[in-house]
């Protein structure tokens, strides 16, 4: 796959289901920004793409390599059903999604990268922060 430029438009929404799995689509999408031309900008890897793979059991280094070679998202999918633990698709979902903005009220150092978190009510889910977060940037 082609590298991607985030500080041109955002990854995908962390909603955007790839096989059903929350977060994949977004977390290709940033590491495709980590390919040789791509820029990842103010996107990290750490946070919800990493509870992702680790639930996964999908090494970083492994999914970028896909990802190189890859030309399609169906190609990356494959291979995560392959050798990543697709078996617990709906409890890595419901654990991304279980996040909310009263668990990050503590921590201002996510508070400050989230700026848009302090507007919201804190039962806000994390990926709707991130959702906003795009949004407000774009």
């Amino acid at each position: 796959m082609e590298s991607l430029d985030l500080t041109k438009a955002p990854p995908r929404s962390p909603y955007a289901e790839l096989g059903g799995l929350y977060m994949l689509a977004r977390t290709i999408d940033k590491i495709r920004a980590t390919l040789p031309g791509g820029n990842l900008g103010a996107y990290q890897i750490d946070g919800f793409s990493r509870r992702m793979l680790d639930a996964l059991v999908i090494p970083e280094d492994d999914l970028r390599a896909v990802i190189a070679l890859a030309n399609t998202d169906d190609e990356v999918l494959a291979w995560v059903r392959k050798h990543g633990d697709t078996s617990k698709i709906a409890e890595i979902n419901a654990g991304l999604e279980e996040l909310t903005v009263a668990q990050r009220l503590d921590r201002p150092d996510w508070m400050a990268k989230y700026p848009v978190a302090k507007t919201l009510p804190p039962e806000t889910k994390l990926l709707r922060v991130l959702e906003l977060d795009d949004e407000m940037s774009w």
